[in-house]
C-alpha cells in the first residue's frame, strides 16, 4: 500500500500551487467575489491547459488518464488558495459522472469540451425536503419521443449558475430514479451566491427536453459511486484550507504584539496552535484513509470508510477554524482577512452531501468503523 505521493502526484501539486501563489492571493480573491461571474474564465482556461479540467478522464476524451490520488492533490492546492472556480461542480461531480454514466457517444459530446474548459456541468440532485436522500425526489421523467421530459424542482445546485448542462435525477414511470442531461438554456434558474462564495442556483424544469445518461436502471449505482469520489476529495479540499488556516495563525500568533512582546510566547496560546496541529494531522490521515478506500471492491467497506473519514474532515475543521478566529481576535471576522473565508468554505463542505449527524448515523448503523471480532 502506497501512502506517500508519487514523484508524479508532487510535481503536480508543485506545479498547481505555484499558479495559484502568483494568482490567488486574498485580495485577488476578493475582487473575483465581486465580478460578474465570480470567478475567473482567465484562470479556467489555464486549469484546462495545465490539463486539470480533464484529469481523470480516458486519454480519447481529451484526459489525462490520472486517478483519484491526483484529483485529490489539486483539490487539497484548491483548498489551501480557496479557489472559486466551478472545478467540484463541472470536473469533480459532472465529468465523472458523464464518465461513469454515459455512452460512447454521450462521452465523446461532453467530455472533450469540458477537459478544454468550453464546457461546464452541475449534478442537480437534492430538492425542497430530501435533505441528503437520493432516492426521496419528486422530479419525473416522462417518455417523449426518442427522449424524455423533466418536471420538478431543485435547489442548491452547486455550480448551478454558470452550467450549459445539468445532470439532474428524475423518477421514470417504472419508479427508477435515473441520471439525465438536460440544457442549461431549457430550465428555469435562481441564482445566487453561497456563504462560501461558491455559486449555485435553484431550478425549476418544466417539461424540459432531456436525455437519459446511459441506462436508468444503472444511474443510482454510478451516483453512488461518484459521490464516494467527491467526498474523498472534499475532504482533500478541506485538509487544504486547514492547513492555511492553522499557518495563517501561526504568523499571526508571531506578529502580534502584546504587552510588548509576541503573543506566540503566552503558553496557553501556544497549547491551543498545538491542539489545531493535532487535528490538522488527526484529518490529514482520514483524509488519505478515504483515498485508499476508493480502490477497496467491497462497496459497503469503501463507503463506511469514506463517511468514517468525513466525520473526523468535519470534526477537525471545525475546531480549527473556531480556534484560528478566535486566535486571530476580531480581525478574523472581517471580509479582508482570509480566516474567515476559510472558516465558511469548511462549514459548508460539512454539508455537503451529508452533513456530520448523519453520517455519524449511518457509520453506526453499519456498525462501526472497526468490526467487532
Amino acid at each position: 500500500m502506497e501512502l506517500d505521493l508519487t514523484d508524479e502526484q508532487r510535481m503536480l501539486g508543485d506545479a498547481v500551487n505555484s499558479l495559484l501563489d502568483k494568482r490567488y492571493d486574498a485580495n485577488a480573491r476578493l475582487k473575483l467575489l465581486e465580478s460578474d461571474d465570480g470567478w475567473s474564465r482567465e484562470l479556467w482556461k489555464q486549469y484546462a491547459e495545465l490539463g486539470l479540467l480533464g484529469l481523470t478522464f480516458d486519454e480519447q476524451y481529451g484526459g489525462a488518464g490520472m486517478g483519484v490520488g491526483e484529483l485529490a492533490v489539486v483539490m487539497e492546492a484548491f483548498g489551501r488558495a480557496l479557489v472559486l472556480e466551478p472545478f467540484l461542480a463541472t470536473v469533480v461531480l459532472g465529468g465523472q459522472l458523464v464518465a461513469a454514466a454515459g455512452t460512447p457517444e454521450q462521452k465523446a459530446a461532453l467530455l472533450p469540451g469540458v477537459a478544454s474548459g468550453e464546457t461546464l456541468l452541475a449534478f442537480a440532485a437534492v430538492e425542497p425536503g430530501s435533505r441528503w436522500s437520493l432516492t426521496d425526489i419528486a422530479t419525473t421523467a416522462s417518455p417523449a419521443g426518442d427522449g424524455w421530459e423533466l418536471t420538478g424542482e431543485k435547489i442548491a445546485v452547486v455550480g448551478g449558475d454558470s452550467a450549459e448542462h445539468l445532470l439532474v435525477t428524475a423518477r421514470t414511470p417504472d419508479d427508477v430514479v435515473g441520471l439525465f442531461l438536460v440544457s442549461g438554456a431549457d430550465v428555469a434558474r435562481d441564482t445566487y451566491r453561497m456563504q462560501d462564495g461558491l455559486g449555485a442556483a435553484d431550478v425549476v424544469l418544466s417539461s424540459a427536453p432531456a436525455q437519459a445518461l446511459g441506462s436508468p436502471a444503472d444511474a443510482l449505482d454510478h451516483i453512488e459511486s461518484v459521490l464516494d469520489v467527491a467526498t474523498a476529495v472534499l475532504c482533500a479540499e478541506s485538509v487544504g484550507a486547514m492547513d492555511r488556516m492553522l499557518w495563517l495563525t501561526v504568523d499571526y500568533l508571531k506578529t502580534r504584539v502584546q504587552f510588548g512582546q509576541p503573543i506566540a510566547v503566552f503558553q496557553a496560546l501556544q497549547h491551543r496552535a498545538s491542539d489545531m496541529f493535532v487535528s490538522l494531522e488527526q484529518a490529514r490521515s482520514m483524509a488519505l484513509l478515504a483515498r485508499l478506500a476508493l480502490a477497496d471492491d467491497d462497496v459497503a467497506e469503501r463507503r463506511r470508510s469514506v463517511a468514517a473519514a468525513k466525520i473526523q474532515i468535519d470534526v477537525s475543521a471545525r475546531h480549527i477554524s473556531q480556534e484560528a478566529i478566535q486566535l486571530h481576535g476580531g480581525i478574523g471576522m472581517t471580509m479582508e482577512y482570509p480566516v474567515g473565508h476559510y472558516a465558511k468554505r469548511t462549514a459548508l463542505i460539512a454539508k455537503t452531501f451529508a452533513d456530520t449527524d448523519a453520517l455519524v448515523e449511518a457509520v453506526g448503523a453499519d456498525g462501526g468503523l472497526i468490526a467487532e471480532r
